[in-house]
């Protein structure tokens, strides 16, 4: 695979994300990976350094520039030891509960800005559940600074390999000759032009994509009815509610993880006419709903603000390292209960998002924010992320990962859950990953504000079953003589038969019983509280967002 040398210099979006971070409050994005079998550590930090030379950038450290003038650089680190970012941990008891509060307690951990930011973890020990064998992990943490999640999904595609067979490891060791430094005037002056370079080119930038977006929303908003844009723009507009979880990141973390197959949401998405992307903004908001729920909070008249990532990248490589995101807030009812509409009220609002640009606005927002000189972004970035301030809810990144298993020297990934940090008021996030046809919902939480974060995964397997049950077809009704059957919308006409579901876990199939008599007596009352809900003609789903 041939891999091009990347800039030697941050991004400014990728200096927002370093300066952001401060100490107990570490930004990383991660992955716990699962193996059949058991993984060699010195055959892992062989085959890993053999790959470096494909990935130089985790060669590199992240240097400042001199007087915070202008974004920091990357250089290669003179004292980088691949021992240093790899390391070994054998389980006590080899559970999936052991392994969670492992990465848990990884998470919570800032990396040394002195070296690399990235390291990997080895976890032996793992007990294959009902399976005779032993499983092995992987725990990879990068910093946000290094990629976001597409970026990381590339990596993970570069280290794997499609391939059963384990490839033969080298015998020589990774020798690199580390550049000799530029003198310090002329690190400084460099730097200096560069970085007033850069900031030119995102200002003219910025005035194209302004024209742009402009012409765009002129012919958009004749498309654009009026009656949608008045019942969303309260919504768009509204302070964010604090929820339990809003509150002040105090650390450490936990971590929860569950999954879902990705052929049944596919399922559910077709039927509804909806895309995945709905589909998991709908259980992620019915999991919330019920947490509150769980202890007392009251949801009627709430609204969930998920920040949802979006990826910038169009049709550039996924390995490209870096961030390339912006930021949407889709903003659902948290009160509504029918599984369907609570659907199609999730489908509304992000095809609406769509329509007014909102990714691209944001994304314009926050390059000018990034313009800031680099020392009054180290100097306010601390301090901005303990400012009692919840401008969302939480965070719901959705990554599409490999639909093929995937091999670390020749043993079978079987599980990848994702990770993405918390921090400021948003104390509880979820990352999900689809790989091998499975979707990997990862809960990250500050213990003060989410002691319980595993019930999350409970939550989310029963709102799925719940989900799953409402969209089921329904047998079709007799014709009554002498009357003409009523016309039905494509969102009320009865679906044709498939073959029914086996539940992904006992507590989800107990759910469904439990919530069905609920969801029928609140269908009526959710239309009235959020009447853009009720069914009416489906409208055509126009191209779904590619999240990051």
């Amino acid at each position: 695979m041939q891999h091009q040398e990347q800039s030697d210099r941050l991004s400014w979006g990728d200096t927002v994300f370093l300066h952001l971070e401060r100490e107990g409050m570490p930004l990383n994005v991660a992955s716990v990976c699962v193996f059949d079998g058991e993984i060699s550590f010195e055959d892992c930090v062989q085959f890993v350094e053999s790959k470096l030379p494909l990935l130089p950038r985790y060669l590199k450290r992240v240097v400042p520039s001199a007087f915070g003038l202008g974004v920091p650089s990357w250089e290669y680190d003179p004292e980088f030891d691949i021992r240093r970012h790899m390391s070994e941990v054998v389980l006590k008891r080899g559970t999936a509960t052991e392994l969670k509060a492992l990465a848990g307690k990884l998470f919570s951990k800032v990396m040394e800005r002195r070296h690399p930011l990235w390291d990997i973890t080895v976890v032996q020990g793992l007990k294959a559940r009902g399976q005779k064998g032993k499983r092995s992990a992987l725990i990879f943490r990068l910093h946000h600074c290094l990629a976001d999640g597409i970026a990381g999904v590339g990596i993970m595609n570069l280290l794997l390999d499609a391939n059963p067979e384990a490839p033969r490891l080298p015998k020589v060791k990774l020798k690199f000759k580390v550049p000799k430094p530029p003198d310090p005037l002329t690190a400084l002056t460099t730097g200096f032009v560069d970085s007033y370079s850069d900031f030119v080119k995102r200002i003219l930038s910025a005035l194209t994509d302004l024209l742009s977006m402009a012409q765009r929303a002129g012919a958009n908003g004749r498309n654009l009815p009026a009656d949608e844009f008045a019942s969303l723009l309260p919504e768009l507009t509204a302070f964010t509610s604090r929820l339990r979880f809003n509150v002040l990141y105090r650390g450490p973390q936990k971590f929860a993880c569950t999954e879902i197959p990705l052929a049944e949401v596919k399922a559910i998405r077709h039927q509804c006419g909806t895309s995945v992307n709905d589909v998991i903004l709908a259980l992620v908001t019915a999991t919330v709903r019920r947490y509150c729920e769980l202890h007392g909070d009251p949801v009627r008249g709430k609204l969930l603000r998920i920040m949802v990532p979006v990826n910038l990248r169009g049709n550039g490589s996924p390995s490209e390292l870096g961030n390339r995101i912006s930021l949407v807030p889709v903003t659902i009812p948290l009160d509504i209960r029918q599984p369907k509409r609570l659907l199609k009220a999730a489908h509304k609002r992000t095809e609406f998002l769509k329509r007014v640009h909102a990714a691209e606005l944001v994304s314009l927002a926050g390059g000018l924010i990034g313009m800031f000189p680099s020392s009054l972004q180290a100097f306010v970035g601390p301090l901005a992320s303990q400012l009692p301030v919840t401008p969302f809810n939480l965070v719901c990144t959705n990554v599409p990962g490999p639909q093929i298993p995937l091999y670390l020297l020749g043993r079978k990934m079987v599980h990848c859950y994702p990770y993405v940090p918390v921090g400021g008021e948003m104390a509880v996030n979820c990352a999900i990953l689809s790989y091998n046809g499975g979707v990997y919902f990862g809960f990250s939480g500050d213990v003060h504000a989410a002691p319980d974060l595993q019930r999350m995964e409970r939550l989310l397997q029963e709102s799925f079953a719940e989900l799953r049950a409402a969209v089921e077809a329904k047998p079709p009704q007799k014709k009554l003589a002498g009357r003409k059957p009523r016309a039905r919308s494509a969102a009320t006409a009865p679906a044709k038969a498939e073959p029914e579901v086996a539940p992904t876990s006992a507590s989800a199939t107990s759910s469904v019983e439990s919530t069905s008599k609920e969801s029928k007596s609140s269908e009526s009352n959710d239309s009235k509280r959020h009447p853009e809900t009720a069914p009416r003609k489906q409208e055509t789903p126009l191209a779904q967002f590619h999240v990051a």
